[in-house]
């Protein structure tokens, strides 16, 4: 039986990512690629789906874990009574698919224990295992080759390779993993300790970068560092987890496969990295963004393979029993084919922000733009599936329009910025529409007697995804409106200190049966609201909570059962990640990302007032909006 979620520990190299238990056992990695089959997927089934495992054989061990200092590089304390050993398990980001276990002892004298079980293809296939001419023990499936190199002594039991050893102090005992494609040579071998040090320089070096002066920059980098992680570095794609169908809710139904790119949670998880200072990530990314949506803007994708890939087909390997049987075990996911307004705003909001902070201009990109926004004005109005990719039927989601008005809105100021990018953009038709989805949304989206904006047109259901409007500038943070919405939410979608995405127990809009844990980035907005109404003790004491939740290395899901006090869903989640960066900040900094993002609607208002009684160009009419 797999771990609980939070006793995981993430190494990567920015290609793919392992997923480490506790007690040593490696329950998920899926070679070369974040979204290739699995070798390991004992996490979503039991120790015959694959697993390695690396651990004392004593039975009172205590262990103690941490990341080194500014790394992903993990380092393990095994304590017996005859003495105490160092596991350091990380992955070379310069060099791809090797994963390295060095066994370091401290003092006095541990047995250990390795037992590796390889099982290719989501652990359905067991490969055949021989040994090279060095004695490097290889293990070939189909395509798929793993070779590990070990000075130990191995043996097979039960088709599970064990080795036994004792370390003593100051003696070193490397295991070396590493992938590589069965019709070509084995991989080349490394060096262990040159690979190590060179890995703690490339997060070093990455690190150093990162912005501080926060009331929890430990936090703050660890989340940074996780999202770096998610980063597929050959294409600049951004993953949203690593792993797949890890259930929102224990035995549940909920159990998705977020190796993917979404385009949503990509842009935020940019806007995070930009916030803290790291640029280059957004060049990457919009380079695989161009790529990605290159062609008839009618079929782009809310999501993408790491590469650009569309055919995303969702599948169910009935093989696997599920994270402690929530079946089905997903891969692949059926909403690449949904229609989601929201994506459109997300997209121009973050190319408008990484411009503002001084990433050069792109003639590809306004090209694309361009073109995205002509099918914008084309489908604007069209009901969606939304921000939460509901299967019960589309709808006018609250969210959705008010992310179309987004769309246009950083549309229409990115080219009254920079007015010799494109020539003949439709400035006044988008300006007309951007009024219009604006009086929409309050007409239709606020119920009067709820005093709130509402999920969808003519509902009187609320949704989290309410609390964005104030910091996508949509309408002040005082706004009446905004303040009410606030409340509302509060009373009705908090359980237990925590923000609900919506009530799933009591609706059903996406169609799926009821009942999952709490929707981390929902808390975190409701706190950046809370700062923005000046009610910071109340938003530090949510901060704190939302911490508390994170393991003790700092990483999060997506969801916490605030019942089972448990980590529930896809892990790490970079949504949550981000939302988690971006609260910190928000919190910190006198001026931090969402106040700039609502406040630049304000500023820009204001200098286009001052130009007209100056006798300038006449104030457009959506230059703020209706009912600021």
């Amino acid at each position: 039986m797999a771990s609980r979620i939070e006793d995981y520990a993430l190494v990567g190299d920015c290609r793919t990512a392992a997923l480490i238990s506790r007690d040593g056992s490696v329950d998920w990695l899926c070679w070369p690629r974040f979204d290739a089959s699995a070798c390991f997927a004992a996490l979503l089934g039991t120790r015959d789906h694959g697993f390695w495992r690396l651990a004392p054989v004593a039975k009172h061990v205590e262990t103690h874990r941490r990341y080194r200092d500014d790394t992903l590089i993990l380092e393990t304390r095994h304590v017996t009574r005859e003495g105490e050993v160092l596991v350091t398990d990380y992955m070379p980001a310069a060099d791809g698919s090797h994963l390295i276990r060095l066994v370091e002892g401290v003092h006095g004298r541990v047995a250990m224990r390795m037992d590796l079980a390889i099982r290719f293809d989501y652990g359905s296939a067991v490969p055949w295992v021989s040994h090279n001419e060095w004695g490097d023990l290889r293990a070939i499936s189909g395509p798929h080759k793993l070779v590990l190199r070990t000075q130990a002594a191995l043996h097979g039991v039960d088709q599970t390779t064990v080795s036994e050893f004792t370390v003593k102090a100051g003696e070193t005992v490397a295991f070396t993993l590493s992938y590589g494609a069965s019709h070509e040579e084995d991989p080349a071998p490394i060096e262990p300790r040159k690979v190590l040090a060179a890995t703690d320089t490339f997060w070093r070096d990455w690190s150093r970068h990162c912005a501080c002066g926060t009331h929890w920059d430990d936090i703050l980098k660890r989340s940074l560092l996780t999202l770096k992680a998610l980063i597929y570095m050959p294409t600049g794609g951004i993953v949203a987890a690593p792993t797949t169908s890890l259930p929102e809710q224990l035995g549940g139904v909920r159990n998705w496969d977020y190796r993917f790119c979404w385009l949503r949670d990509s842009t935020f998880t940019l806007l995070a990295l930009m916030d803290a200072g790291f640029i280059e990530e957004a060049r990457a990314w919009r380079a695989w963004l161009l790529r990605a949506v290159a062609g008839n803007p009618e079929q782009a994708h809310i999501l993408y393979g790491i590469a650009g890939e569309r055919l995303l087909p969702e599948i169910e390997l009935d093989w696997l029993p599920g994270y402690e049987n929530s079946r089905p075990v997903r891969v692949g996911n059926a909403a690449v084919a949904q229609f989601q307004l929201d994506v459109y705003g997300e997209v121009f909001d973050a190319l408008y922000q990484a411009r503002r902070r001084g990433m050069p201009d792109d003639r590809d990109g306004w090209r694309v733009g361009l073109a995205l926004m002509s099918h914008l004005e084309q489908v604007w109005s069209e009901p969606d599936e939304g921000i939460w990719e509901v299967r019960g039927g589309r709808k006018h989601f609250v969210h959705s329009k008010v992310m179309a008005w987004v769309a246009f809105d950083r549309a229409i100021r990115a080219l009254e910025e920079n007015r010799g990018a494109v020539r003949h953009a439709p400035l006044d038709r988008w300006r007309e529409l951007r009024d219009r989805i604006h009086a929409e949304v309050c007409e239709k989206g606020f119920d009067r007697e709820l005093n709130s904006f509402v999920q969808y047109y003519g509902s009187k259901r609320l949704d989290a995804s309410l609390l964005l409007i104030a910091h996508m500038g949509f309408l002040p943070q005082d706004d009446p409106r905004v303040v009410g919405t606030v409340e509302a939410i509060g009373r009705h979608l908090m359980r237990d200190g925590f923000v609900l995405r919506y009530d799933t127990e009591n609706q059903r809009t996406d169609g799926l049966p009821g009942g999952e844990g709490a929707f981390l980035p929902c808390s975190f907005w409701y706190a950046d609201n809370l700062i923005g109404l000046g009610r910071r003790d109340e938003a530090r004491a949510l901060i704190e909570r939302l911490i508390g939740v994170c393991n003790d290395l700092g990483l999060v899901a997506e969801e916490y059962d605030p019942e089972e006090k448990r980590l529930v869903g896809n892990f790490p989640q970079a949504f949550s990640h981000v939302a988690l960066v971006n609260t910190i900040l928000n919190y910190s900094r006198a001026e931090g990302p969402a106040k700039e993002r609502a406040e630049e609607r304000m500023r820009d208002r204001e200098a286009a007032e001052e130009s007209g009684r100056a006798g300038g160009a006449p104030v457009p009419a959506a230059a703020a909006p209706a009912g600021a």
